[in-house]
């Protein structure tokens, strides 16, 4: 029999530089399952590295980075939580065991309603015959306002844990519900109160919100900015608030009553868009400025779709309570930093019209950086989202 012709039980596999063979591995990892690859002409040591560090890699990313739960009632007077955990999640958090579980209770979950800190009060805890861990607590409130939760262990968890948080009222209607994760760990809501107050808490806590939100929405204002700095005078800055103000008005409406549903992904780098085009109108297309009320309306109807993703987050128009009151404060809150903003623009841009060299220098450098600002928020939101 020719050498070449002998198996490889007589001669050993590793005796050949290059031959066809079959290479079953039984990772240990991966359980019960085996891996057969078939590959030929190739060096056998070499082939065995590369099959062994590809296995490693597959099954380092398989690996169920883990899922946890919680649960939140809110009643009259207090928020009552359930978390639930696999036991092997918190394996590196504790150091005694199972009588190191309750030690965790006032990181589980971070509460902060109407700007201060709730502290937990744990009521129970217990391993159950899946091997979860399930913690119940407690929480006193007080007031309504906006409550915001947050994991406090979820940074210290394995690598890609991600905890499913659900907050409902005592009557079963939602509020909201959230994926947190290390990386996006705050989910907010509004909590409003049973008694006659909670009208006129309601209207303030929505109100100051609009507020805050045009205040620190930079996007808006820089549209809003480009829009004023070569309005003429008061009553052509008028009727472009206007317009701008019942455009966001109809579509904040309609988003928030789920009329109109677009994906952010969709509105976000539109806002971006407008606050390009608005910016290149300044700089090149000074003959059209007359129909910038137009554009203007047209424009805001995005912009009223990213006002409304605030109240989606907050649960608002999830539940058959309470969309109106949100909707109308939060939108007159919006409305009134606006005003605050435009009655400082205005003056500004009125004045440097007065110095035709200042106008001059001025109009066109300040559009040039919302042309860059915008483009940089468009690349931002369509390709790196």
């Amino acid at each position: 029999m020719s050498p070449r012709r002998k198996t490889a039980a007589s001669t050993g596999i590793t005796g050949y530089r290059r031959n066809r063979f079959s290479l079953v591995l039984a990772s240990s990892v991966c359980g019960e399952a085996q891996v057969t690859v078939h590959y030929g002409w190739m060096r056998t040591e070499f082939f065995t590295i590369v099959v062994c560090s590809v296995a490693c890699a597959v099954s380092a990313l398989a690996h169920d980075p883990g899922l946890s739960s919680a649960t939140m009632v809110v009643g009259d007077q207090d928020i009552k939580a359930v978390a639930l955990f696999h036991s092997r999640d918190l394996q590196q958090l504790i150091k005694n065991g199972a009588s190191s579980y309750p030690s965790l209770a006032n990181q589980i979950l971070r509460l902060q309603h109407g700007g201060e800190s709730l502290p937990p009060k744990l009521e129970r805890v217990e391993r159950d015959v899946n091997d979860n861990v399930r913690f119940q607590l407690s929480y006193v409130r007080s007031s309504p306002g906006s409550l915001t939760v947050s994991s406090g262990i979820i940074g210290r968890l394995p690598f890609g844990h991600r905890e499913f948080v659900t907050i409902r009222t005592a009557s079963g209607e939602s509020l909201g519900d959230r994926l947190l994760s290390a990386r996006e760990n705050e989910f907010s809501v509004f909590v409003a109160a049973a008694s006659q107050s909670r009208a006129v808490s309601g209207f303030a806590d929505f109100f100051l919100l609009g507020i805050r939100h045009i205040l620190t929405g930079y996007d808006h204002l820089l549209f809003l900015l480009g829009i004023l700095i070569v309005c003429s005078g008061f009553f052509a800055a008028a009727r472009i608030i206007t317009c701008f103000t019942l455009a966001h008005s109809i579509t904040l409406a309609l988003a928030t009553f789920h009329v109109v549903n677009l994906s952010n992904r969709i509105v976000e780098p539109l806002i971006a868009a407008s606050i390009v085009y608005v910016g290149c109108e300044n700089l090149v297309g000074r003959n059209s400025l007359q129909w910038r009320w137009i554009l203007t309306f047209a424009f805001g109807l995005f912009h009223g779709l990213g006002f409304a993703s605030v109240l989606k987050e907050m649960g608002v128009g999830e539940s058959s309570v309470g969309i109106a009151l949100p909707l109308v404060s939060f939108n007159l809150g919006v409305e009134t930093g606006q005003l605050a903003i435009a009655a400082l623009i205005l003056p500004l841009a009125w004045k440097a019209k007065e110095s035709a060299n200042l106008s001059r220098i001025a109009v066109p450098w300040l559009s040039a950086i919302i042309v860059i600002a915008g483009t940089f928020w468009f690349v931002q939101r369509v390709f790196l989202a």
